[in-house]
């Protein structure tokens, strides 16, 4: 009997270690989430610099990335040490040397082989100087281990840009100043102690251990042959004296290897929020990068359970909830924000408190609009935090003051003026908006006399008016949740302020004069000025025509209905250029990835490709999406087409390879496009799962022939938040041919403008 016992195990695991073999081969699952992650994706693109093989964890303090000119550049500009914005460079730079010293310089250009980045770990040969270095990291504190192949004289040397460093007798420690009275702070202790300690003067070495100023730097000398390791060293924006608290707290009793591996493991946590299945190692690499970059930012700065905060330069108490800045909110409120909803809806609710504590720390209570370390820039038009707040309410997340919300948002959207990159008060433009209900645009040749109006990034008034619009509704509908019934019908009413600068002769928003006339003569591609700011913003009025998120059903009434909408819509991606690419780009950088005048590159763009869904013809709304990711999001250097902006573009591409997207963040609902993957699965924090099967899917059946929702037949393009987070299956039969009908009904249309 035992050794029957015995026999039935044995065959019983044999069959498990088959079937486990099987299924690895059958749909690659081989690896772990964060091994299919290509921190270059994107690192090259037509104009802008959309990515940076950016090695941290999820929405850390410690950012770093190699320096260099681009990333085919030939030298590495020193080591990095911390980047305090997700495009900003190294504050600190760590050139280990060997060789003679009248060859140092603040910071040494390597020539480097050998090169490895992944989301936690660095590694790069240094062949000219035949330096092995290797680094991990953690939230606030790093390790790098440099390894010298000659016996040569050695040197440490640490730059900081603008700043001072001290040399104590046991390790380098300073700042660097930043802006708006911010620093960072570093304190990096080396293993062995240095024979001498140099710093420059008059561009010579001299003995000395303290450096400030531009370029302050100090050097440290060792013996001949000399080894460094390791080289710790932890960042504060408090103090040195907490800088050197998180060293020890998160790397001092933790190697290299031991540091890599709990990134991993954070990594594969993080990422394995989602699992997909697909026969395509490209499309599951293309998936997690773009879901890696959305942990690139907001960043939690809170060091042992205080911050500092640029937006009163005042250390506080962060009394137990992270505070989050880095956000650039005018990109983040369409598809960031709602992404983290679902993969972590706990710090979603941080970031949104965090975001109020800001408006409580500025001399004006006024919601913040593109927050970072070093306090609100006010980049951009629009102020679309209002947008996150309902959008998060809506979808039940409750642990911040709405009251305190509306309040904030309301006083940036009326206190403030709406003239783009500015945070002065409201002015004569901001009277005339109120009275008027457009943003009124300059004649030609009329001279600017506003002095809160930018005189590189001008009025932008068609783009003011359609986002100030849309924050209107959203103070609307946080104002009818709070029973605030005067307030809701007025900002209800001024939601429709975008009607004042729509065209009926051309079914384009059309930017007006302060009397009430349409500037003439008017071409939607091309007027503007650089970058179109003299009507629109960073994009030309082909984008700006569906920039109604909250209200694409009134859109459709104002073009004169479906079929009108839907030839709009074609028109938009098969009407040319018009011009040359170079000339086209040269007035208009940031509208690249372009599939006629439709432009993959920027975010205001990111909705369009759904709104077929509106108009009975889903099918095409599949057809466009499928496409866009194929061509525009690759699993190479040129992988992303334009501004990627941490997150802001990359979870468009998340939400839109699981299948679906939310046009009007505010409202609960997604549209739903092309799923990728066979089957993919959302693990939500409440313990339930979110299953989307799409049978049959592959780069040709991307056409949905039938769905089912917890096995009911489901003829909509779209569903609600509460399917998601109540835990089921979507479930899609998938074809090579489009089944015109399916979604088709005008009573299925996805709702719009409320629910």
């Amino acid at each position: 009997m035992i050794k029957l016992k015995i026999f039935f195990k044995i065959i019983i695991s044999i069959s498990i270690i088959t079937m486990t073999t099987i299924n690895v081969t059958k749909s690659q699952t081989i690896q772990f989430p964060v091994d299919y992650v290509n921190t270059s994706m994107g690192n090259i693109s037509h104009l802008l610099v959309p990515t940076f093989p950016t090695i941290h964890l999820p929405n850390s303090m410690l950012r770093v990335y190699p320096e260099r000119s681009d990333h085919t550049g030939d030298l590495l500009h020193g080591l990095p040490v911390v980047v305090t914005s997700h495009r900003g460079s190294s504050a600190f730079n760590l050139s280990p040397f060997q060789g003679a010293e009248n060859d140092i310089k603040s910071v040494i250009n390597y020539s480097y082989d050998l090169e490895k980045s992944t989301p936690y770990s660095y590694s790069v040969y240094l062949d000219n100087q035949q330096i092995l270095v290797n680094y991990g990291l953690s939230h606030q504190a790093a390790r790098y281990e440099i390894t010298f192949e000659n016996s040569k004289e050695s040197y440490l040397i640490l730059n900081s840009r603008n700043g001072e460093i001290i040399w104590d007798g046991k390790a380098i420690s300073g700042y660097q100043n930043l802006a708006n009275n911010t620093k960072v702070y570093i304190y990096l202790e080396p293993q062995r102690q240095p024979e001498t300690v140099l710093t420059f003067r008059n561009n010579e070495l001299i003995k000395g251990n303290n450096a400030q100023g531009n370029n302050a730097s100090l050097v440290l000398k060792y013996r001949k042959g000399e080894q460094l390791n390791p080289i710790n060293y932890g960042i504060s924006f408090i103090d040195v004296k907490q800088a050197e608290l998180n060293m020890n707290r998160e790397v001092r009793k933790k190697n290299v290897k031991d540091l890599q591996k709990e990134g991993r493991n954070i990594w594969n946590k993080a990422l394995g929020k989602f699992s997909v299945e697909s026969d395509s190692r490209n499309d599951k690499t293309v998936f997690y990068t773009s879901l890696y970059r959305c942990y690139e930012r907001p960043v939690s700065i809170s060091e042992d359970g205080r911050y500092f905060s640029a937006f009163d330069g005042k250390v506080h108490d962060d009394k137990g909830r992270e505070f989050y800045t880095d956000d650039w909110i005018w990109d983040s409120y369409r598809a960031h924000h709602p992404l983290r909803i679902l993969t972590d809806p706990d710090k979603e609710e941080d970031i949104l408190q965090s975001f109020l504590l800001m408006a409580e720390q500025m001399d004006n209570y006024w919601m913040p609009t593109f927050p970072e370390i070093t306090g609100d820039s006010r980049r951009m038009n629009s102020n679309h935090a209002v947008a996150s707040f309902i959008d998060a309410h809506r979808k039940g997340l409750k642990k911040f003051n709405l009251n305190s919300a509306f309040l904030a948002s309301k006083n940036a959207i009326t206190q403030k003026t709406l003239a783009p990159w500015s945070g002065k008060p409201a002015g004569k433009l901001d009277q005339f908006y109120k009275v008027n209900g457009y943003f009124p645009a300059l004649k030609d040749g009329e001279k600017e006399t506003i002095p809160e109006v930018s005189s590189f990034e001008k009025r932008q008034p068609v783009a003011v008016t359609l986002g100030t619009s849309y924050d209107e509704w959203c103070l609307s509908e946080i104002a009818s949740v709070l029973g605030k019934t005067e307030e809701k019908n007025y900002f209800k009413q001024k939601s429709f302020n975008y009607r004042n600068l729509f065209n009926p002769k051309t079914d384009f928003f059309h930017p007006k004069d302060k009397e009430g006339l349409f500037i003439e003569p008017f071409d939607y591609r091309f007027s503007g000025g650089i970058g179109a700011r003299n009507s629109y913003g960073e994009n030309n009025g082909w984008t700006y025509r569906w920039d109604v998120q909250h209200n694409i059903a009134d859109l459709i009434t104002l073009m004169g209905g479906r079929q009108k909408f839907i030839q709009n819509l074609n028109d938009l991606f098969s009407t040319p250029m018009g011009r040359g690419k170079r000339e086209f780009y040269t007035q208009l950088p940031d509208q690249t990835g372009n599939v006629g005048q439709f432009s993959m590159a920027n975010e205001p763009s990111l909705h369009i490709p759904y709104l077929y869904n509106y108009v009975g013809q889903p099918w095409k709304t599949q057809k466009r999406i499928r496409k866009l990711l194929k061509d525009w999001f690759r699993n190479d250097l040129m992988g992303v087409p334009g501004d990627e902006d941490g997150g802001g573009m990359s979870s468009f591409v998340v939400f839109s390879q699981l299948g679906f997207y939310p046009v009007t963040p505010g409202l609960p609902i997604y549209n739903i496009g092309s799923p990728v993957f066979k089957k993919s699965e959302i693990h939500l924090q409440n313990g339930k799962k979110f299953t989307v099967i799409a049978k049959n899917a592959s780069v040709e059946n991307k056409y949905i022939q039938s769905a089912k929702l917890n096995g009911e037949t489901w003829n909509k393009p779209w569903f609600t938040h509460n399917v998601i987070i109540n835990g089921g299956t979507l479930e899609f039969q998938m074809g090579d041919k489009a089944n015109k009908t399916w979604g088709s009904a005008t009573v299925h249309s996805p709702s719009s403008f409320t629910l």
